[in-house]
């Protein structure tokens, strides 16, 4: 899969794609979920049809995070290289990645159909059915149509439900702040996962029995609510299974600090220091806590990790 960066306003078409037709999906698709799969998944199968380039075009940074509208979008459920990742997954051939500031931000639907879509050589657009374009998203699906036509065919993809619920990057940040982690995997259509490199900490895992990888994100993931999951881990090429911890670890720490997230890997040994790990979530086990004694918490960390095997089968 091809990777191309795009600035406003496109003078010419990018190299890579002279003489060539697209069918591009469009979209900030963070998340990449499962009503981001039938938007690109419809645009890969235009394209396969009429012998087209099959594109995703997604912005950087998020256009909410340069307009100001929600401190959540500094936050990330997949970063731009996660993304490339699963779009190579779903077939398709080209990643544009277009800068989004607020030059951009301000152009009107015409504009953005003209002097984006045009010299691209788009023959067919396809969106979801709240796509907004142009300055303070005047632009929607019908109006792209007709500012499209003739020569610009544009398909619309209706909303995907679950339990009555759009299907959308905001339902499962939800999800995840609430520990549902069975509702954001069946969003997404696979485990929610952050990658990151394994750090020092205070080692005092090791000194009770239970050594941790502790994990600092290598991108300004959303993260879980604070508490005891079953995941499986990758790192030096293999995969783990194991229970992490994602808090203060209160019952050592007497004052509040910035949230860690430490696992511990069954059947592990190795030293693994400043290595790339990533990290899957499967399953909620509880809300953090307080122990009376190192004693209480090392009894309930072992009945983590029990309840962590009975969830993979291992025991």
């Amino acid at each position: 899969m091809e990777i191309i960066s795009l600035t406003h306003p496109l003078n010419e078409c990018p190299a890579l794609l002279q003489n060539k037709k697209l069918a591009v999906a469009i979209g900030h698709f963070d998340g990449v979920h499962r009503g981001h799969q039938n938007v690109i998944s419809q645009a890969v199968q235009i394209a396969k049809n009429t012998g087209a380039l099959s594109a995703v075009m997604t912005f950087l940074p998020h256009p909410k995070e340069v307009l100001g509208q929600g401190d959540q979008y500094f936050s990330c459920l997949t970063p731009p290289v996660e993304k490339q990742a699963l779009f190579k997954e779903l077939g398709v051939d080209v990643m544009l990645v277009m800068k989004f500031d607020l030059e951009f931000a301000s152009i009107s639907p015409q504009q953005f159909v003209d002097e984006v879509l045009r010299p691209l050589q788009a023959e067919h657009v396809v969106v979801g059915f709240d796509f907004t374009f142009g300055a303070k998203g005047r632009g929607n699906p019908e109006l792209m149509r007709t500012l499209g036509s003739p020569d610009i065919t544009v398909d619309i993809v209706e909303p995907l439900y679950e339990n009555g619920e759009k299907v959308s990057s905001t339902f499962i940040r939800a999800a995840l702040e609430k520990g549902d982690i069975a509702l954001a995997t069946t969003l997404l259509g696979r485990p929610y996962e952050v990658e990151g490199i394994v750090v020092h900490g205070d080692a005092r895992g090791r000194t009770i029995g239970f050594p941790t990888a502790n994990v600092g994100l290598s991108k300004p993931y959303v993260t879980p609510c604070l508490g005891v999951f079953a995941v499986k881990a990758k790192v030096a090429g293999k995969t783990y299974f194991g229970v992490l911890n994602h808090g203060m670890k209160p019952t050592f720490n007497k004052e509040e600090i910035r949230p860690v997230l430490e696992a511990h890997l069954f059947d592990f040994h190795q030293e693994i220091y400043d290595e790339p790990i990533s990290i899957e979530f499967h399953s909620f086990i509880r809300s953090e806590k307080r122990f009376g004694s190192v004693q209480e918490l090392i009894e309930q960390i072992a009945e983590d990790a029990k309840q962590a095997k009975h969830f993979f089968g291992l025991a």
